[in-house]
Order: C-alpha cells, then sequence, then structure tokens
C-alpha cells in the first residue's frame, strides 16, 4: 500500500510546473488529487483550462485518481468551489497545498499600488481564502478524528529579503506566519498540522527573475538542485498522516537540502530598571541590545 492511500488532497497552482509535480507525486503514492489551475499567465493574465484538465487526464491514465478545478484561489466564492469539489469528487478533503501564485516586480520607488494589489491578492488572500474553507470543512468533519495536514507556499525571498520583490517578498513572509496562526487556531481544535515550505526550484517564477534565473537556470552535470520535481517527496512527507514534523514549522527545500527555519523570538533584551527610557540611557544601552 502507498504512503497516501485513501487521502484526499487539493493542489493550487497544480497545472504546470512545482504544483504538476506535487499533484504527480501524491498521486503515486496513492492520493486523490484536485488539480487547481485558472491557467493565468506569469502576471495572473489570461486563463486556459486545459493546464489543469491535461494533468488530471494523465493522472487518470497512469492509474491514478485526479480531477480538474478551475476556480479563482483569490475568489471567495471560487476557492469555496474548489474545496466544494474535493468533497465531491472524492468524499473528503485531507490536504490542502497552497501553491498558485504570480509576480509583479519591481523596485518599490516604481512599484504601482495595482502591482502591490495583484500581488497580494493571489499569494496573500488567495491562501487565506482557501484556507478558510478547507478549515470551516474541517471543523464541521471534526467527528471524523482524522489528520488533516495543510501547506502554505512561502519563500526564500519572503524569509530572507529580496530587492526588487516588495510585493512578493511581503506576501511570502505573511504566508510563513500564517504557518503559525493555522497551527495555534486549527491543530488542537481540529487535529490539523500546518506548515510552510519555501521551495527553491526551477520554476516560471523563478525564472523570470534574473537573479533567480541565473542561479536555477544553469545546466548542471548529475544531480540538478533546481528541478521542481526534487520538492515533491518533501510535500508528500509533510502529507503523510505518521509524518513526525512538529505543526507550525516553516522550511526551506531545494534539491537533497531541508533547512528548517524558527519564526520571530527575542534576540537580544535591555530593561530601564523601573523607569522610563530617556535618550542618553538609550544611547548607554544600545550595545547590550545589539550584542
Amino acid at each position: 500500500m502507498t504512503r497516501l492511500e485513501g487521502r484526499v488532497a487539493l493542489i493550487t497552482g497544480a497545472g504546470r510546473g512545482i504544483g504538476a509535480e506535487y499533484a504527480k507525486y501524491l498521486a503515486a503514492q496513492g492520493a486523490a488529487v484536485v488539480i487547481n489551475d485558472v491557467g493565468g499567465g506569469l502576471h495572473g493574465e489570461g486563463s486556459d483550462a486545459s493546464l489543469a484538465e491535461k494533468l488530471a487526464g494523465e493522472i487518470v491514465e497512469r492509474g491514478g485518481r485526479a480531477v480538474a478545478n478551475h476556480d479563482d484561489v483569490s475568489d471567495w466564492a471560487g476557492s469555496e468551489r474548489a474545496v466544494a469539489t474535493a468533497i465531491e469528487a472524492f468524499g473528503g478533503l485531507d490536504v490542502l497545498v497552497n501553491n498558485a501564485g504570480i509576480l509583479r516586480d519591481r523596485m518599490l520607488v516604481k512599484m504601482s499600488d495595482e502591482e502591490w494589489d495583484a500581488v497580494i491578492r493571489v499569494h496573500l488572500r488567495g491562501h487565506f481564502c482557501m484556507t478558510r474553507h478547507a478549515a470551516a470543512y474541517w471543523r464541521s468533519a471534526k467527528a471524523e478524528e482524522r489528520d488533516r495536514t495543510l501547506i502554505h507556499t512561502s519563500s526564500s525571498n519572503g524569509l530572507l529579503g529580496s530587492v526588487g520583490q516588495f510585493n512578493y517578498a511581503s506576501a511570502k513572509a505573511a504566508i510563513a506566519s500564517m504557518a503559525r496562526l493555522s497551527h495555534l487556531e486549527l491543530n488542537e481544535r481540529y487535529k490539523v498540522r500546518a506548515y510552510a515550505i519555501a521551495p527553491g526550484a526551477r520554476t516560471r517564477l523563478t525564472m523570470a527573475s534574473p537573479a533567480a534565473a541565473a542561479v536555477v537556470g544553469k545546466e548542471v552535470d548529475g544531480f540538478d538542485q533546481y528541478d521542481p520535481a526534487n520538492v515533491a517527496p518533501f510535500v508528500g512527507w509533510l502529507a503523510d498522516p505518521t509524518c513526525s514534523a512538529p505543526s507550525g514549522s516553516v522550511f526551506h527545500v531545494y534539491g537533497d537540502t531541508v533547512t528548517r527555519y524558527e519564526p520571530w523570538r527575542a534576540a537580544g533584551t535591555i530593561s530601564a530598571g523601573g523607569r522610563a527610557w530617556d535618550l542618553e540611557s538609550l544611547d548607554a544601552a544600545a550595545a547590550d541590545l545589539f550584542a
């Protein structure tokens, strides 16, 4: 028996790229998969339903179980329909992988409000809408006492910062925090394990960024560190109900390497000793604060 037999997974932005690798891997491990993808362009323009349909057909031809869904993850009603697709097609939802995203790269001093809003809408609002509707279902199905897995997609640019991606990196930083918040709200109450991963791979998004493309686009001999298929087994591992990874964890995954990140934590503390600070005492204590 494969490790994910009996699990139902919904993967957003799964019609191509790294999301497609997730879908194929989870299906090969026995999961029934809903392949969500509007088939839009790199900047969110247009749509192409054939992408999700084609991949779903390929999985079924290989003996797996898959259906396509073309709803917009950032649309409230659309994201609800995507969750409903999993329930109607396969009888439930066990795994949600929030993967869909777009780019509108620009330096802060040149970025328009529309470029900000478009990226925040797909990434941050999209993660929220999908998670909200999945969580509502898991709450209603609490009596089943069944393990659930929620996987958000952050980015190393969100964890560490990236010049020229003020919108994208801000959204991805917030999404990393979503893993912790999802854990706090859903784990104890509804047995939902929540995570965030920052995948390092050759995708449409990374190849559209000159700095990233210079790294991930290089030709290699032997093991290809940036093949998106390398990330899929880690997603499959998290989706496995026997997975030992603590809920709320954040990971950077690329090639043969997995790095665990920790959330904000206190790095230095100073005290004024029971009185209000003044400028001179702050000057004197600054070295201790940043030691």
